[in-house]
């Protein structure tokens, strides 16, 4: 690999990545390795860590609890990247995500020994909520550190190939615990996985920890805050100057708005939400889905350094902004195409079989329910949400004033009960009977082995792998450019805040803010308007307010 710098006349010279900026570049990837992998590994196995620890309610309460706890990661990661931001400019880079790295992989460890509701009642929970929310504060520090102490290491001009590295480490973490969570489940069997097997990958965390944490310690401190401390031009407060002034607080706005808002809702639907969809809405199960969003994540992944190199030779916002582009302009037809191929059976009764709630408009409510926690009771909204959890399209028509609900399908009624549970059970046997595919159609695409083995599987993948093409493209050069924005002595902070809201809120709510607007509509493919609106939102606030950056010297300042 070559690395460029620049020559005394300014212009670009190459000469060869140094040995330490390898170190420095494995340092910092292998531990962001490690606090995806541990962050995911919560997300793949919610509902049986449901089980385990909210097991005083029923299964659909317990589901909730679980998703709630994983969501509670997601709410707390800006205030992770305020305090560690502030810590990392005070008191250097290094420290601090060593600090960030401890606190993820000593969490995640303890949730491996956690003990179940049945052994200690209402406590188990409650620290599994606590652990949760310590992940998510040290997620929230760990990215900004990894990006500033590569970046700052990088030579000028070479700043995107630099950091994509680092971009890669979010797919890499994700296929790591893929493959370790269906590694114990093949070994020991999914009833003992559920049992207690499920808390082996959190305990072998603790390998990934110690060599995370050794070869972070061989590192020296970045050489801009190095300087700076010398200098003695170290922010004093970093989080007053980086948000207490308009001329700092504005770039923050802006980095959210024009950049990171499209990068995090491109990310999130083409890894998590294409994910939801395969599962839940295709009913492609469980291995199979697994196993094609892990090849499509394995043949993409290149993408995150292809588009960080091109970040450098045409600039970050072109590169990014193109990403967002494209993606709004063809989830639509993607996502449509993944129903043909996925469930083609699903694909041509959504087409054909008409399903009706009929219902006077007054007794209808909002569905809306991100967080999965509201009880409905109306026989309108009961309907509508039975509806959309066994992935049925419906068309909802006003119905007389004062008259009940009901639901037809193919002008044929069946009665709406009062709990959702048996609504969902009688929707989808009057589905089948109309037309809809049957619980493992043979035509679902399905894997036997970890190898696609069929050309409909090999299809998927490619529409798959093509999502996360898209992921690559914002992706990949949205370190260098958050670095960018900022001066040295506030670098930390002020880059740490906007990317994490705009992919721990943005981009972390976008899965069950999707299903609940499908929920509403009756539509199976409302909830890409989430992610299509966000993209656009930043392309035109991109162009217009958000400056090129990647010729900027980031050691002034």
């Amino acid at each position: 690999m070559n690395a460029n710098v620049a020559a005394p006349s300014g212009e670009v010279r190459s000469r060869p990545m140094t040995r330490e900026e390898r170190k420095v570049i494995l340092a910092s990837s292998l531990g962001t390795v490690f606090e995806w992998y541990d962050f995911y590994l919560y997300g793949s196995l919610a509902v049986v860590i449901g089980a385990q620890f909210f097991s005083a309610f029923d299964v659909s309460t317990r589901n909730v609890f679980a998703l709630l706890a994983f969501a509670a990661g997601f709410l707390v990661r800006p205030f992770g990247a305020l305090f560690f931001g502030r810590l990392g400019d005070l008191i250097g880079r290094k420290a601090t995500f060593l600090i960030t790295i401890l606190l993820m992989g000593s969490t995640t460890f303890l949730v491996g020994l956690l003990p179940s509701y049945d052994t200690i009642g209402w406590i188990a929970p409650v620290a599994l909520i606590v652990l949760r929310m310590a992940q998510g504060l040290a997620l929230g520090g760990e990215y900004g550190g990894a990006a500033v102490y590569v970046a700052e290491h990088a030579p000028q001009g070479r700043r995107g190939f630099y950091t994509s590295w680092i971009q890669t480490t979010a797919t890499l973490g994700l296929l790591l615990s893929l493959f370790v969570i269906l590694f114990v489940r093949i070994q020991v069997g999914e009833e003992a996985f559920r049992a207690w097997g499920w808390r082996i990958p959190f305990l072998v965390s603790i390998v990934l920890l110690a060599v995370s944490v050794y070869i972070r310690m061989q590192m020296q401190e970045s050489p801009a805050f190095k300087k700076m401390k010398e200098e003695g031009s170290l922010s004093k407060a970093p989080l007053s100057e980086a948000f207490g002034q308009w001329r700092n607080l504005k770039v923050v706005i802006f980095a959210l708005l024009g950049l990171v808002a499209g990068q995090a809702v491109v990310w999130y639907t083409g890894q998590f939400y294409a994910l939801f969809f395969l599962q839940s809405i295709l009913k492609v199960d469980l291995f199979t889905s697994n196993v094609l969003i892990a090849w499509s994540l394995i043949l993409g992944t290149g993408g995150f350094i292809l588009f960080g190199t091109l970040s450098d030779r045409i600039g970050r916002k072109p590169v990014i902004l193109t990403g967002c582009l494209i993606a709004a302009l063809t989830y639509f037809p993607l996502f449509h195409y993944m129903t043909q191929t996925a469930n083609p059976h699903l694909s041509t009764a959504i087409e054909t079989v008409k399903v009706e709630v009929t219902a006077d408009p007054a007794s209808c409510g909002s569905v809306f329910d991100p967080v999965g926690i509201r009880q409905f009771t109306a026989p309108c909204d009961v309907a509508r949400v039975a509806m959309a959890r066994a992935a049925i399209r419906y068309e909802l028509v006003p119905g007389p004033a004062g008259s009940p609900a009901k639901v037809t399908f193919n002008g044929t009624e069946v009665a709406i009960a009062p709990a959702l549970g048996t609504n969902i059970t009688n929707f989808t046997n009057a589905a089948v009977a109309a037309g809809y595919p049957r619980a493992g159609d043979p035509t679902i695409v399905r894997t036997e082995t970890v190898i696609p083995g069929t050309m409909q599987a090999w299809r998927m993948v490619a529409v798959l792998t093509l999502l996360v093409i898209y992921v690559t493209m914002v992706y990949g050069p949205i370190a260098a450019a958050l670095v960018e924005f900022f001066p040295t002595r506030i670098r930390y902070t002020a880059m740490s805040l906007p990317y994490h809201i705009g992919n721990g809120w943005f981009g972390g709510f976008l899965p069950p803010t999707s299903f609940a607007m499908v929920a509403a509509t009756g539509d199976i493919y409302f909830g890409l308007w989430y992610p299509v609106v966000v993209a656009l939102g930043t392309v035109v606030i991109g162009i217009f307010f958000v400056p090129e950056t990647y010729k900027r010297d980031i050691f002034k300042g």
